[in-house]
Formats: structure tokens, C-alpha cells, sequence
């Protein structure tokens, strides 16, 4: 409990320029906290959808059946589903267009699925900046409340005829204390964002591999109709 009490102190007793490069550190931090689980939320729940979708997609359902199915669960469609339903719909709609031909219709089908892939990777990667930014510039803002302080640690100095631990002390643990919230704030948002950036770059590589086997069966399918 001394130890809080002592560093709150700290807190309280630091210059005012010192207290602002805290006080944007500690905001710097909470929001990437906020991120951090929000973000956490999301790609689970990503994960966990691109699994269900690929057995339902994948068990030999009827395409027209598994369409029908997840136009009428009436939820939004994210993800591979989400791919799917736009590259389906389109599909079913060019078909019936008198004298499209398979190139024409296939050109459509890819473009809606490129729409929604697009839209996918900007949401999973949303935010993902921000914490880049916090884990980028941190440190330099918790190092310009360190060089504050031990300024005003050698200016404390020049006052004095005796130098003395109490006198240099305060300023020198106001310092190091903001370089420790910029560590605090930093760490966690690189960590992070490594973490997220891997994960995202992994559910969109299989979004368009997805992509790209729906294509091909549609494809054959075009061309079964034609012959």
C-alpha cells in the first residue's frame, strides 16, 4: 500500500508538464486496453464463424439450399459467409439475364466477392493503426516527461549549496516514473498489435482462398448450364 501511496504522491507533486505527459499516457493506455478487448471479441468471433461456415459449406449441401438457409436466418453475414451470400446472389441474378455470357457472369461474381472481401479486411483490421501509433510514440512522450524532470533536477541543483538525495530525489522519480507509464502504455499496444495484425492477415488470406474455390465451382457450374 505504501508503495501506491508513494507513487500517487509522485503523481501529485510532479510539474504540470510532467503531469500532462502522464495524463496523455495513462489516456494513450486505456483506450488501447479498450481496442486491445474489443478487438479481442472480434476476431474470436471471426475464427469461430469461418469454422462453422466452412462445414456447413463444405458438407455437400445444395448451394441454392445453403443460400435459401442464410438469406432466411435474417442475421448479418460476415466473413466467408458474408463472401458467399454476395458472390451466390450475384450469381443467381446474372444467370437469368438473357444472353449473359459465363465470362460476363463470372466477372460480376468475383466483383461482389471482392466488394465484401474488401469490407471484411477493413473491419478486422479496423482500430489496428491506432494501437500501432500508441506502441510507436509512447516511449518519446514518457521520455520527454524523463527529460522535464531531469531538467528540472539540475536546475533544482544549481540552487542548492549542498546537494542532497531529498533534493534531487523527486524530480528524478517523477521522471522515471513517466518513462515507465510510456513502457506501460507501449508494451501492451505492439504486443497487441503483432498479435492482431498475424491474425487478421490470416483470416483474409482465407477469405480469398475461399474466394477463389467458390469461383471455381460456380465456374463450372456456368458452364454446365451453357452446355
Amino acid at each position: 500500500m505504501s508503495e501506491s501511496l508513494d507513487a500517487w504522491s509522485i503523481v501529485l507533486s510532479a510539474s504540470v508538464p510532467v503531469q500532462l505527459v502522464m495524463l496523455v499516457l495513462l489516456g494513450f493506455s486505456f483506450f488501447s486496453w479498450v481496442v486491445i478487448f474489443q478487438r479481442m471479441r472480434i476476431l474470436s468471433y471471426a475464427t469461430k464463424s469461418l469454422a462453422h461456415f466452412e462445414g456447413r459449406f463444405w458438407s455437400g449441401v445444395d448451394l441454392r439450399r445453403l443460400y435459401m438457409e442464410l438469406n432466411n436466418e435474417n442475421e448479418v453475414h460476415e466473413g466467408q459467409e458474408g463472401i458467399f451470400m454476395a458472390g451466390f446472389k450475384e450469381f443467381a441474378r446474372l444467370r437469368q439475364v438473357v444472353g449473359q455470357d459465363a465470362t460476363a457472369i463470372m466477372e460480376g461474381c468475383q466483383r461482389s466477392m471482392k466488394v465484401v472481401l474488401v469490407k471484411e479486411q477493413n473491419y478486422l483490421e479496423k482500430h489496428l493503426p491506432f494501437l500501432a501509433t500508441v506502441g510507436s510514440i509512447s516511449p518519446y512522450i514518457g521520455l520527454l516527461g524523463t527529460v522535464w524532470g531531469i531538467m528540472n533536477s539540475f536546475l533544482s541543483l544549481a540552487q542548492q549549496n549542498q546537494v542532497t538525495l531529498q533534493v534531487v530525489a523527486p524530480d528524478i522519480a517523477e521522471a522515471l516514473l513517466a518513462t515507465a507509464m510510456g513502457l506501460f502504455a507501449a508494451i501492451p499496444a505492439v504486443m497487441a498489435y503483432n498479435r492482431f495484425v498475424t491474425k487478421s492477415e490470416t483470416l483474409v488470406n482465407q477469405y480469398q482462398t475461399f474466394s477463389e474455390e467458390f469461383s471455381s465451382i460456380l465456374h463450372r457450374k456456368v458452364h454446365e448450364l451453357v452446355v
